[in-house]
């Protein structure tokens, strides 16, 4: 498996916890601040409310120890409700896409798929699910 990494969802502050961070860790944001506003239509989906164009859609910080802490914000408006439990996903990257379905399959058997696995306009085959206990898990593999 190429990393592990976690993943922090925040109910409309991610820049500011993310700058937080940064200030206790140093470092730089890997790849810069990606925002909602940058992020295509999707079809079938209303369009997105004007606050919510510059919330972060993603963002990304090394930080001691390989470890790679990722964030987002989660507004309502597009469906989220931030509570306890459902604000930290595990992200999983694997090198294929055959181990990514054999994990995906493997976690999700008794609990509840959020995203199936599928390719996703930023590149990369990417689906979520939360396990028979409820831990959160996302999955991104880079293999084409």
């Amino acid at each position: 498996m190429a990393r592990i990494s976690t993943y922090l969802n925040f109910p409309r502050n991610t820049e500011e916890a993310f700058n937080f961070y940064k200030s206790v860790f140093g470092g730089e944001f890997m790849g810069g601040i990606h925002r909602f506003g940058s992020v295509p239509p999707q079809q079938g989906a209303p369009p997105m409310a004007e606050e919510d164009k510059n919330l972060v859609m993603h963002i990304a910080l090394p930080i001691p120890g390989g470890h790679l802490l990722m964030g987002t914000d989660a507004p309502e408006s597009m469906g989220f409700k931030v509570n306890f439990g459902n604000n930290v996903y595990i992200s999983l990257h694997p090198d294929t896409r055959v181990e990514t379905q054999r994990l995906f399959d493997a976690l999700s058997a008794g609990g509840k798929v959020e995203m199936e696995l599928q390719d996703m306009f930023w590149g990369d085959y990417f689906g979520s699910c939360a396990d028979k206990f409820g831990v959160q898990w996302m999955f991104n593999c880079a293999e084409k």
